[in-house]
């Protein structure tokens, strides 16, 4: 168990859609508890595997005091009105940018043992499950910006101190 380093923006692997895992595989076991060590650290809401260099579906969340992890997770509804809300990334280290989020979100896949698990929530836990899932398809926030904010945004990441290192 260790908290794992955050792969930054720019990182293939955050740009990969994640493979499903299988049931039993000796190595998930390993995984989730780094996802869970990892997403412990303050101000963290969420962990995807691929934000610590491993390309497949699994997630661990934080959010209010609530944390856990879910296997091959799927978004199985979204309802209520779609918002824009500040969002941030571990893996775009210094930048919020208003991202459109549904209000509700489900989630359903399982856990270590194969069975179901349904996480469904609202405000911080919607958001973090729309997030967190978008990373699996190798989807990082600033992509689903609206056009105008997406352009600033990689404008900014550009000029960043962490970009250019």
């Amino acid at each position: 168990m260790s908290v794992r380093p955050i792969r930054l923006f720019g990182d293939p692997v955050l740009r990969s859609p994640s493979d499903r895992v299988r049931v039993g595989d000796a190595r998930l076991a390993s995984l989730v508890d780094d996802l869970l060590d990892t997403v412990r650290e303050p101000g963290r809401a969420g962990v995807a595997a691929p934000q610590i260099g491993v390309g497949l579906r699994a997630f661990s969340y934080n959010v209010d005091g609530d944390v856990g992890y879910v296997l091959n997770p799927e978004i199985t509804d979204v309802s209520g009105e779609k918002e824009l809300v500040e969002e941030g990334c571990l893996s775009v280290p210094g930048f919020w940018f208003p991202t459109p989020r549904w209000s509700h979100a489900r989630v359903e896949g399982i856990d270590l043992a194969g069975d179901p698990v349904v996480l469904e929530g609202d405000g911080l836990m919607a958001q973090a499950l729309q997030h967190e899932t978008d990373h699996l398809a190798g989807t990082l926030y600033v992509m689903t910006l609206e056009t105008e904010t997406r352009r600033d945004a990689l404008r900014q990441i550009r000029a960043s101190d962490w970009w250019r290192a």
